[in-house]
């Protein structure tokens, strides 16, 4: 029956979310708080984007709610941890939302979350184990400490990075999340309860409920963003869920087939993260060998390849939700299936997402390619006529 707490938090989260999200679309079309149309962005509208704001209130009022339920009492029993998600949100929240008012510079917005990252450290939500040299090891503080930092930044930037198309990140959230969630629950019905357990399935599932809630004004045709704000909050709680994994998990008691489950929450989001991180690395090389900032914006991430190759804006979307389904359902499979099976899964879900994602080339004949060329040419030519 636990699990009709969850819902009703998601339910929470989702409804404020919606609410605020839509009180913030008309008081931005009343007094125009939205940017100017970039040379990099796809929308060719002016569109507000302070969505995030509103998917952090709906985070607050769920956790709130989540606090007053005598079920998830032993998630509140350690404060700790809940007011270091809370502070690390509200630092990230606000750097994201300044920088979608006045553009931040990239060493600003890099400290926030060094900050950010440090406050989730602080208040007991670290990576203090890896499963490495075949068992456990135990980080040493500072080592721990690095690598919880470097791991949130990471996670937040590579979200980041993806938010460039209408419903692209609150959607891949949503299916990462939901296969997350799906498996912390099962996880902890399955063992003693603890502390972990719990918070990382509210985390999760305020997480779903937000994004859930957003998501009806940000689908194609998007009429509100959720800005940095949002898609650096939606990356904090991914990597907090993800990591507070390590907390509670004793690696004495870990036996051999005990072992991939239990890291699983750390294997899983960066699986489900592999589109996000595959364009980040490709965007940091590229800027960098450019002579460019790592955080200096352009119009050459994947989404952006994607319609390039010739999808449309929504198929684009929906092509980034396939991989991310593929991926995330794929390794949470090989702890239902026998390993062959979920290797046929992957094989044959592998060839339809390629399938799907290379379909533009396979209609390009060499006549029409051609014919594309001299369109494009004379498009750049004022005065020819089309």
């Amino acid at each position: 029956m636990r699990i009709i707490f969850y819902v009703l938090v998601t339910g929470i989260s989702a409804a404020v979310t919606f609410g605020f999200a839509y009180f913030i679309l008309k008081l931005s079309l009343r007094y125009r708080l939205y940017p100017k149309v970039r040379a990099r962005d796809v929308h060719t509208r002016p569109t507000p984007r302070l969505g995030g704001i509103a998917m952090f209130l709906g985070m607050i009022v769920a956790f709130l709610v989540a606090s007053q339920l005598p079920s998830m009492s032993l998630i509140f029993s350690e404060p700790l941890k809940v007011w270091g998600l809370f502070i690390a949100a509200t630092i990230i929240v606000a750097i994201g939302v300044a920088d979608d008012v006045w553009d931040l510079d990239w060493m600003t917005k890099l400290a926030g979350q060094i900050i950010a990252g440090g406050v989730l450290a602080w208040s007991g939500i670290q990576i203090y184990t890896l499963p490495i040299f075949g068992g456990v090891t135990v980080l040493s503080p500072t080592m721990s400490l690095v690598l919880t930092v470097l791991a949130v930044v990471l996670v937040m930037n590579a979200v980041n990075f993806i938010d460039g198309l209408d419903g692209l990140v609150a959607g891949v959230a949503l299916i990462a999340n939901g296969v997350f969630f799906i498996y912390s629950y099962i996880l902890a019905t399955n063992t003693n309860q603890s502390e972990y357990y719990n918070l990382a399935s509210l985390i999760t599932a305020v997480l779903i409920g937000a994004c859930l809630g957003f998501l009806p004004l940000n689908f194609y045709p998007a009429k509100l963003f959720m800005g940095d704000a949002g898609a650096l909050l939606v990356g904090l709680l991914m990597a907090a869920s993800a990591i507070s994994v390590t907390g509670s998990v004793d690696p004495q008691s870990l036996g051999g087939r005990q072992l991939l489950p239990a890291f699983i929450p750390i294997l899983l989001p960066a699986a489900v993260l592999t589109l996000p991180l595959l364009d980040f690395a490709l965007a940091v090389v590229r800027r960098l060998l450019a002579g460019k900032s790592p955080f200096a914006a352009d119009r050459k991430h994947l989404h952006h390849r994607l319609m390039d190759m010739g999808h449309s804006h929504l198929q684009s979307v929906l092509v980034f939700y396939s991989w991310t389904a593929l991926v995330a359902v794929g390794c949470l499979s090989f702890l239902f299936l026998p390993w062959y099976g979920s290797t046929i899964f992957l094989a044959v879900g592998l060839v339809v997402c390629v399938f799907v994602t290379l379909g533009p080339l396979r209609r390009r004949t060499p006549f029409r390619r051609e014919a594309k060329a001299v369109v494009d040419a004379a498009q750049k030519t004022k005065g020819l006529p089309l």
